[in-house]
């Protein structure tokens, strides 16, 4: 492991799991036949992304769970869990873990190498999609006790896997095996390398509002990157108000993830849904001028 990696909160080692399931999502694009694919495929993919990435991810599991961002009932929770586990991004309590570490120590200024972006693209590919952080003090990242100890989380931690599984079958039964194979290591492997991606462009490039007085990372905004990840690309709004279900700040901010948020609190389904308006970070510092940050040439 590299030298620079090593730090005494803990552990960073290969994680054979992570590597396994990244290839085997990758292997199997290659095997697809594209020229067949029709607009059902197009149709049922999009349909996909918005259930798994939008509803799972980015509304559940990030702004519900992670940043409790609004309140909702115990059966809307465990659907957004189950939605998440349909990505293939793994398994909802690690990444609930990942997401607590990264936070604690990007809003430090002794944040660990790991957790910085002070390297190259193809580095950052190799460190956050192939190893892991193992803590030694897990007390230390303040993980809600009711969500380490939820039962779905624990459930899903342990089958996720077998769940995507019997998705795969059931799409290869109802659609066959080439929209089968779109529809899941296609689209998994999207999802997986975009936020693979996404995490790591709106830490290095972008514009931003706010610095984050004491922190390691105050993130970029990036209107492309937002738009295609329902809002998660407006990362320096995010460091900037982390308890907001809108993580948009202007009109030229397209957050779907905010849009399927407002739609749920419209139908009842979450309520006491918090927004920036009153919910700036207290370390959070305006620039003048909106700073930006552009890519060496």
């Amino acid at each position: 492991m590299n030298k620079n990696l090593k730090t005494s909160f803990g552990i960073i080692q290969f994680s054979w799991k992570k590597t396994i399931w990244l290839y085997t999502m990758l292997f199997p694009i290659l095997f697809i036949d594209y020229s067949s694919i029709q607009w059902q495929d197009l149709a049922l993919n999009i349909l996909l992304l918005f259930l798994t990435v939008g509803i799972g991810h980015s509304v559940g599991l990030h702004r519900g769970i992670i940043h409790k961002s609004y309140k909702t009932s115990k059966t809307f929770r465990k659907i957004s869990l189950y939605l998440f586990a349909l990505t293939g991004l793994g398994s909802p309590l690690n990444w609930l873990k990942q997401h607590y570490f990264r936070d604690y120590w990007q809003n430090r200024n002794d944040c660990p190498r790991y957790f910085q972006y002070k390297h190259s693209l193809f580095t950052d590919y190799y460190w956050n999609l192939h190893l892991t952080f193992i803590p030694t003090d897990l007390v230390r990242y303040q993980i809600p006790e009711e969500d380490l100890n939820d039962s779905t989380i624990l459930w899903l931690h342990k089958t996720w896997q077998l769940h995507y599984i019997i998705f795969m079958l059931l799409l290869y039964f109802l659609v066959g095996f080439n929209s089968m194979l779109i529809a899941t290591c296609l689209r998994t492997s999207i999802i997986i390398l975009g936020h693979w991606y996404i995490g790591c462009a709106s830490h290095k490039y972008g514009y931003s509002r706010h610095k984050i007085n004491g922190a390691d990372e105050s993130g970029y905004n990036d209107i492309l990157l937002g738009l295609l990840s329902f809002g998660e690309g407006f990362h320096n709004n995010h460091h900037s108000y982390p308890t907001s279900a809108k993580f948009s700040s202007k009109w030229y901010e397209i957050d779907f993830g905010w849009m399927i948020a407002y739609l749920l609190k419209k139908l009842k389904i979450i309520s006491a849904v918090k927004t920036q308006k009153g919910n700036l970070k207290s370390t959070a510092i305006a620039y003048n001028s909106t700073n930006w940050k552009l890519p060496k040439l």
